[in-house]
């Protein structure tokens, strides 16, 4: 799942990328709200975490075009302790949730997940197709109780397809969707990361559709 962090304090923005790497998101990072705005509207994020006290452009400002021009994803804002006023601006805006400064990590990577799962459908935390669970929580995978060994990106591909079970998933789509703006990408390594997953998990359990991508097909 790939995040857009815009933030323009670098110590802070340091922070919140390395936080959200952590957590096993893939991030990108704007430090401005022109930059902000056409980032977000020209790359598919998952989630946005989306300062408002922006130079060039304010949050309130991007999010308001965002929203314009139907960009749908889910905007986490942060704001100013006791401006309660940035907060009702903010959802009047677009946002879909808001945390005040300063905050706890551990607190914005919960509502990320929330609204990420919100955003695909889901309730609760943890994710299941078959024997096949994923706790977006713990960035842990399991099948039939017993724990699997994935690299990052393998847990990113898995992760994606989890939000996503049921449907048909591009190669194109997966490579936005797990590798930063700046990474060099290659469709090929996405063949990789299914086959080696498809070694851990039961068989037929992630589908190719040809010509059309893959699909997790999940049962009782």
């Amino acid at each position: 799942m790939r995040i857009l962090v815009v933030e323009d304090e670098p110590t802070l923005a340091a922070q919140l990328v390395e936080g959200v790497n952590a957590a096993g998101y893939v991030t990108d990072r704007a430090g401005n709200g022109v930059d902000a705005h056409f980032m977000g509207d020209t790359e598919p994020y998952d989630a946005v975490v989306l300062d408002l006290g922006l130079p060039q452009m304010d949050g309130i400002t991007v999010l308001r075009k965002w929203r314009a021009a139907g960009r749908t994803m889910p905007v986490l804002i942060l704001t100013a302790r006791d401006s309660w006023h940035e907060k009702v601006a903010g959802i009047d805006a677009g946002a879909d949730d808001y945390l005040t400064k300063p905050f706890h990590m551990e607190e914005l990577l919960a509502r990320l997940r929330a609204l990420i799962r919100r955003a695909g459908g889901h309730a609760g935390a943890e994710l299941v197709c078959g024997p096949l669970t994923l706790d977006t929580r713990s960035s842990r995978a399991r099948v039939s109780g017993q724990a699997l060994s994935l690299t990052s990106h393998e847990y990113r591909v898995l992760a994606y397809l989890m939000h996503h079970r049921g449907e048909i998933v591009s190669r194109s789509e997966l490579i936005q969707h797990i590798y930063a703006q700046d990474f060099d990408r290659d469709s090929n390594t996405i063949e990789v990361f299914v086959g080696r997953l498809r070694k851990k998990l039961p068989p037929d359990l992630i589908e190719t559709v040809r010509g059309l991508g893959y699909r997790l097909a999940c049962w009782s």
